[in-house]
């Protein structure tokens, strides 16, 4: 079971790419909704943003319109980056089907699971090549990855991996994100 983030923790994350290194300072704000805290404060100045949700936790994806609402608020124009975390637990709760907020406001969408690295770095290029202004920008070596804490099935993720290609290919419900009421 993860440690839940009380107020903010703040992880330089250093990455080696073909035109050097560079440096994110992820600002993890979770569960700010539920603290109050200063969590328009924490972006003022943000360069990008991952939004993360847990697949297993249907309250979580439903979250997702407010932060990216706050977020756009504050920082205009700023890459942003949704990401599906904890796909390597068996009980999912928000089904690829049902991930459609990235679509409707055309951001990148990652599956990853940060107890198995699963995609880990996946958001982070996805960013570094907007911030640069360049789409050939690439790692040239992997960071210095903690290992993993779980394996994550194969089969399983292939399964999701399909599901995601199935899922982009439906049409755009008419309804907003009120869908986990």
């Amino acid at each position: 079971m993860g440690i839940a983030t009380i107020g903010v923790e703040v992880h330089p994350l250093d990455f080696f790419t073909n035109c050097g290194k560079i440096r994110f300072y992820c600002w993890d704000t979770a569960g700010q909704e539920k603290f109050g805290g200063l969590r328009d404060g924490y972006y003022i100045h943000g360069q990008c943003a991952i939004i993360m949700f847990d697949v297993t936790a249907r309250l979580t994806y439903k979250n997702v319109p407010t932060w990216h609402r706050d977020l756009c608020r504050v920082c205009e124009n700023i890459p942003i980056v949704l990401c599906g975390n904890k796909v390597d637990v068996k009980n999912r709760q928000v089904k690829a089907k049902q991930v459609t907020f990235h679509r409707k406001k055309n951001l990148q969408y990652y599956e990853i699971s940060a107890k198995s690295n699963y995609n880990f770095e996946k958001p982070f290029l996805y960013l570094a090549r907007k911030l640069a202004g360049d789409q050939n920008l690439h790692f040239v070596e992997s960071p210095a990855l903690a290992p993993p804490e779980v394996q994550i099935d194969l089969a399983a993720q292939q399964q999701h991996e399909a599901e995601l290609a199935a899922a982009a290919s439906q049409p755009l419900p008419d309804d907003d994100d009120d869908a986990f009421e």
